[in-house]
Order: structure tokens, then C-alpha cells, then sequence
């Protein structure tokens, strides 16, 4: 099946823009883009919506995700949603996203009706603005590389960037600003969905970070992702994903993610393990 033409020229919202296809049963698609694989956060976002198109008047808090297949960019994805449990403020959702009649991936996720509560967070830490910091393609350009043939629709400004050749060991922690492009609108659900696709562009990188070697001989992948939402947010402005890793063993890397919006406030947590195999000689 060929992808549809798109409504908007926003990619984020059309990666959103899932086709219902049967009761419970929806469809997504993948933008045309070079690679062989599947984007993991396009697959968590996409499976997300797919959740909430069977919620009303409640908000994910919490998300569990296993990358189990990859994902082929030329299929279109199939989600089946599983209403698990709708209790008096509390729903459960399960889904599982098919191609070619195998299971690439699942999720179970958990809403709540909103309500007020104790409130306490982490402070983000002190860190340049994102206008002080240059972009990807300026990192790129300045490294000596050549620029990416599309951009994605989430953009970052690293804090403190491993450069591209760097052979010292840095330590497994990683700071990033990163928004969509264009704004998803005021939706807290769809905000949600698009911070969801730009969790796992990045969360890895710490793990990697005390092991510098060419890109070339490395073999990385996520293994599972988890993501607990803890304020609505704006996703059009600029967050900060703090990252660290604690643990890296048996060819896994261990990451965690707090992420922040503009003014301060806690608004997600993220937490993933990844394969961060090394194959000399690639």
C-alpha cells in the first residue's frame, strides 16, 4: 500500500494522523525518508494515539513500551488496541503494532481523569538557553560533515556535544534542547504524542558517551521504553532532556531522561534500555 498524501505539510501531525481502519484497529504510516529501519520514537508515538483515540476525558501518566522487531519503513504499521480496564478514574490500554502479520512492537499504557494532588519536583538544572547553542546541521557543518538529506520534525541543541572523531571518554551524562518544528497544536493528548516521538532521539547517547568509538563500528538499537507524563506541556517550545547512565553491561546501555519544559517545570520522565553492541571492522 503507498502512503497517502499528506493533509498538511506538518510531518509530526501526519506521522499523528492515524487511518481507522475497524473497531479498535488503526493504521500508520512512515514518512518517505532513506533508512531501512523504522524510527523506535515514531512507533511509541504512533502506538500512544492509537490509545488515545479509545479515551475520553483522561490523560496517559504512564507509558511501557518493547521494541520487539524492526520496523519496516515501506509497510504500512497496523495498531490493534486492547481496552484492558476502564475504571471509575483509572483505563489501562494495550497495543500492539503489526506488519506483515508479525508483532514489531507493544505498549501498555495508563490514563486518569486529571485531578489535584501533592505537588513536588526535581529543579532543572542551569544550563545555556537553546539560543546560545548551536543546532545539529551547525554541529554537522562545523564538524566537516555533510548535511542530512530531510530534516526530522524535532529538532535539538546539544549542551555539551561528543564531536564527531572524539577518541576521550566523556562522563554518561547528556543535556539536550529539543521541540517539534511546528507546533501539534494545543491538544494535551497530541503534545503528549509528539514529546513521545522525541523521547528516543537522543535518551541512548548517554550511554555511549564514556565509550567513544566510530559510529561505523556500532550496532545500537532500543530495547524498550517507558515514559511517565507528569504536567501537560507545549511541545512547540523548547524542552530540556536531561540524561544520564548508570549502568552499561552485556553489550546494554542503561539511560534515564528528566525532562523539563521552558520555565522549569518537571513535565516527563523517561527511562530505556538499548543495545550498544561494538563491532570492530563495522
Amino acid at each position: 500500500m503507498t502512503r497517502p498524501t499528506p493533509e498538511t505539510d506538518n510531518e509530526l501531525v501526519e506521522i499523528l494522523n492515524l487511518e481507522p481502519i475497524d473497531l479498535d484497529l488503526y493504521r500508520g504510516f512512515t514518512p518517505a525518508r532513506d533508512g531501512r529501519r523504522i524510527y523506535g520514537g515514531q512507533v511509541v508515538a504512533q502506538a500512544l494515539t492509537a490509545a488515545y483515540r479509545t479515551i475520553e476525558g483522561r490523560l496517559c501518566h504512564s507509558m511501557h513500551a518493547y521494541f520487539i522487531r524492526p520496523g519496516d519503513p515501506s509497510v504500512p504499521i497496523l495498531f490493534q488496541v486492547d481496552r484492558a480496564r476502564d475504571g471509575g478514574t483509572f483505563s489501562v490500554r494495550r497495543v500492539v503494532a503489526i506488519q506483515n502479520g508479525k508483532q514489531i512492537f507493544n505498549l501498555a499504557a495508563s490514563f486518569q481523569v486529571p485531578e489535584a494532588g501533592f505537588e513536588h519536583q526535581d529543579r532543572a538544572p542551569e544550563v545555556p538557553p537553546p539560543e546560545a547553542l548551536l543546532n545539529e546541521e551547525q554541529l554537522r557543518e562545523a564538524d566537516g560533515l555533510p548535511p542530512r538529506d530531510r530534516e526530522w520534525p524535532v529538532g535539538g541543541r546539544p549542551i555539551d556535544p561528543q564531536r564527531h572523531g572524539q577518541t576521550e571518554p566523556m562522563a554518561p551524562l547528556y543535556n539536550v534542547w529539543f521541540k517539534a518544528r511546528q507546533s501539534v497544536g494545543p491538544d494535551v493528548a497530541v503534545n503528549q504524542c509528539a514529546l513521545a516521538y522525541g523521547s528516543d532521539m537522543s535518551l541512548l547517547d548517554a550511554s555511549l558517551r564514556p565509550h567513544p568509538v566510530p559510529h561505523g563500528e556500532l550496532q545500537v538499537a532500543s530495547l524498550d521504553h517507558a515514559l511517565w507524563f507528569h504536567r501537560p506541556s507545549d511541545f512547540s517550545d523548547w524542552h530540556l532532556y536531561v540524561e544520564d547512565s548508570p549502568s552499561a553491561s552485556g553489550g546494554r546501555g542503561f539511560n534515564r531522561g528528566s525532562i523539563f519544559d521552558r520555565q522549569g517545570r518537571l513535565v516527563a520522565s523517561a527511562a530505556q534500555e538499548a543495545l550498544i553492541r561494538h563491532r570492530p571492522g563495522g
